[in-house]
């Protein structure tokens, strides 16, 4: 049997220095690719026998073939070998030349390691984006049923870190819902630009068989075929808008994770981080750390650092393909594996915590009525500006009397303005704060369960 060589190696005279050999290896972590590379072979032999480049024997020897390499890697069988099998494409072809013999030659036919890369990177990310899909809706669904379950649960709502309006705790839920909600109509969309076939680009200039790439479209269930054989084997604009989608997600997440992470302080008490995703200090018996989203919000600049790099090796690139290339692997399977495991442990960590609506309520003072003062007031016909301003006054004079808003009298209301009359009591009353907001979006009962309704029908809507 013929050796095994470089799959480039025809020109070359002499060995590669081992460092560069190593240095230029991708087989460590394209290796992921296994399945996708398979895929797009075995639809390449079927479209170049439909042109009359392999028989049919021929082709059904190379398909059968590749069946038997992807079962050794569904196996753990499958032996790579160092400084032969620089990456998976070479890999594959290398073990089917061993199982079939010189008819493996054919196979690579008009074909290219670009557009044969380019592709196997589209089928992969194309069919992981469907668990990546799963972990987020699942995170969602769990938002969006405790928001339903804890309705009546009132806390602080903050602006500035400050404590600002009484809110409900749904509602500061919900708020992330929504958050996840456009990041899944952002995967949804990228998904349709991810799923576009390079193959049959060749290296650069396309195909000079007049293989049929809407026959290979169809067979690995692409939904377009790239426009341009220049831009199909080298444009990376998916992976870039896969980690930029990341990295958004990231951000929520790591918002996500930094309210609760301070909602879980003893300062706080809203909320307890359930065992199952805390750790304990070695030095301190007492501490209870909510690790899992300290980690959750530390990885978000993991992600964000891969967007970054990536789009500066790609803005400096001339046309077609350019080795740097190779650099998008590794920065798209990190970011990937990093949100896997971070959705998982969100939506473990939001589905298991447990709230002590006691502290919330306690967290509830009444200085955060004072907007209500000044919407009492424009009830009353006053305009908003001077309604804001008799507020802050009586602000002040609660300061001046050391005492709360409520312990005002009406008497001393009225020293600030004859608008305040008896019913004035129904302000100090938190429950009706929230239950004013009643407008689309807004934190009363009936606005947070239209909010869970149009959440529900989303989600049901994609099941």
């Amino acid at each position: 049997m013929e050796k095994a060589g470089k799959l480039w190696g025809g020109r070359f005279t002499g060995s590669t220095d081992p460092v560069m050999e190593k240095f230029n290896a991708s087989i460590g972590f394209d290796q992921r690719m296994w399945k996708a590379d398979i895929e797009g072979s075995q639809a390449y032999v079927r479209a170049i026998e439909k042109v009359g480049l392999v028989t049919m024997e021929e082709m059904k020897a190379i398909y059968e073939g590749l069946g038997k390499v992807a079962e050794e890697w569904q196996s753990g069988t499958f032996k790579i070998i160092p400084g032969v099998d620089e990456d998976i494409h070479t890999a594959n072809e290398r073990r089917l030349k061993e199982l079939i013999g010189p008819t493996a030659g054919k196979l690579h036919t008009g074909r290219s390691r670009n557009d044969q890369c380019a592709t196997d990177m589209r089928i992969w990310l194309r069919d992981e984006i469907v668990p990546l899909r799963q972990h987020l809706l699942d995170l969602i669904t769990v938002i969006v049923n405790r928001a339903k379950t804890e309705v009546d649960v009132l806390m602080p709502g903050y602006t500035h870190l400050q404590r600002a309006q009484p809110i409900r705790w749904s509602h500061w839920l919900l708020s992330y819902a929504w958050m996840f909600q456009r990041d899944m109509q952002r995967l949804q969309e990228l998904t349709a630009r991810v799923n576009v076939n390079p193959l049959g680009c060749g290296a650069l200039a396309g195909n000079p068989f007049n293989v049929d790439r809407d026959f290979l479209s169809q067979e690995l269930n692409f939904g377009a075929v790239a426009g341009n054989s220049l831009d199909g084997t080298a444009g990376r604009d998916y992976v870039a808008e896969f980690l930029f989608w990341s990295s958004m997600t990231m951000v929520h997440m790591s918002k996500l994770a930094e309210d609760l992470l301070l909602y879980s302080t003893k300062e706080y008490s809203f909320v307890q981080i359930a065992d199952a995703y805390s750790t304990g200090s070695s030095l301190m018996p007492q501490k209870k750390n909510a690790d899992s989203l300290e980690l959750i919000r530390g990885k978000s600049g993991r992600v964000f650092g891969k967007c970054a790099g990536f789009l500066m090796t790609m803005k400096g690139l001339p046309s077609t393909y350019n080795k740097d290339l190779q650099e998008d692997k590794e920065a798209l399977f990190d970011a990937y594996d990093t949100l896997t495991g971070v959705l998982q442990v969100a939506t473990g960590v939001v589905s298991t915590l447990t709230i002590n609506t006691e502290s919330m309520r306690k967290a509830l003072s009444p200085d955060m009525l004072a907007t209500d003062l000044a919407y009492y007031l424009v009830r009353k016909g006053i305009p908003f500006r001077e309604a804001h301003g008799l507020s802050g006054g009586v602000v002040a004079l609660a300061e001046k009397k050391q005492c709360s808003l409520t312990e005002l009298t009406v008497a001393d209301l009225k020293t600030v303005s004859p608008a305040f009359e008896e019913d004035i009591s129904a302000v100090w009353n938190y429950e009706n704060s929230v239950e004013q907001y009643t407008s689309t979006g807004g934190t009363s009962k009936q606005a947070v369960m239209k909010q869970v309704q149009q959440l529900e029908e989303w989600l049901a809507s994609l099941a």
